[in-house]
């Protein structure tokens, strides 16, 4: 048996009557429930008639959805900026590098050339320009605290795989209350940035090995895991996972991904894992 999980302000089952085979269970009165329904033709359905309603709808196993492993990309998901965009408005670069960034996100680009060709650019940025990018720019985005407090507290393994920056994953990561973080280094002369990356780059292929090595060491299956991001370097290990989200993604990830969040903040992803309010850990 499937569900339709729905999500968003006036979530009500009534709107899916006729939809269902079964009563919907309510996670949370108003915002968040699971219908249980027949078959995957009833999903474009449902989406087209709430189209324009702001519910995030994805269909679903019915039975235990909670997951052991989560695996989170940084930039534009666990927090609101792409960080070298940031850094890239600090030396008055940032139109021409966020359309780089973006041609990556999309997968027009290689990623790992396109990570060189902007690092390039900021040689010679001083090491200041990082801090100043963290304290003012970065933010946690809403329900990142209380997603990994409530997965943590319900004993799954967490953790921070960018292709950003490790200055940032170390930080976010603190923040947000990640057990790990992996994420790229940018290299620098005790003074200013060189314009280098450290290698290997950790692109689409370091974060699946990410997520292989993390579901080989806890001794859990793909099934156990789920994986979240928005650009086309998250889509391997989207793809991989039992649970793979596009979260406010480009369009190349939303239409391969096995659920989609486009609407609702992040306090979603455990929606989508079947936990009700009163499970959840505010933080």
């Amino acid at each position: 048996m499937f569900v339709l999980n729905v999500i968003g302000k006036g979530a009500e089952p009534g709107i899916f009557r006729g939809f269902g085979v079964g009563g919907a269970k309510i996670l949370s009165p108003g915002m968040a429930f699971d219908l249980p329904v027949a078959g995957p033709e009833i999903l474009a359905e449902a989406r087209d008639r709430t189209a324009d309603l702001g519910l995030d709808i994805n269909y679903l196993p019915e039975g235990p959805r909670r997951k052991k492993l989560l695996v989170a990309d940084m930039d534009s998901t666990i927090i609101n900026v792409e960080c070298l965009d940031e850094l890239a408005d600090m030396a008055g670069l940032k139109p021409q590098i966020a359309a780089i960034t973006e041609r990556a996100m999309r997968g027009e680009l290689e990623f790992e050339d396109a990570l060189r060709e902007r690092v390039g650019m900021l040689k010679g940025l001083k090491l200041d320009a990082l801090e100043r990018t963290y304290a003012e720019r970065v933010r946690l985005n809403p329900g990142a605290k209380s997603l990994l407090a409530t997965m943590r507290a319900n004993g799954a393994h967490t953790m921070l795989v960018s292709g950003g920056f490790g200055y940032f994953t170390q930080r976010v990561a603190q923040a947000a209350g990640f057990h790990a973080e992996r994420g790229n280094t940018l290299l620098d002369d005790g003074v200013a940035l060189t314009g280098e990356v450290g290698m290997p780059i950790l692109g689409r292929e370091a974060k699946l090995a990410a997520l292989e090595e993390a579901v080989a060491h806890l001794g859990i299956g793909f099934d156990d895991t789920l994986a979240v991001g928005d650009g086309a370097n998250d889509l391997a290990m989207i793809r991989r996972a039992g649970l793979g989200v596009a979260y406010h993604a480009k369009p190349v990830v939303a239409e391969t991904a096995g659920a989609a969040i486009n609407h609702n903040d992040l306090t979603a992803l455990l929606y989508l894992q079947g936990y009700s309010d009163d499970e959840i850990v505010r933080a």
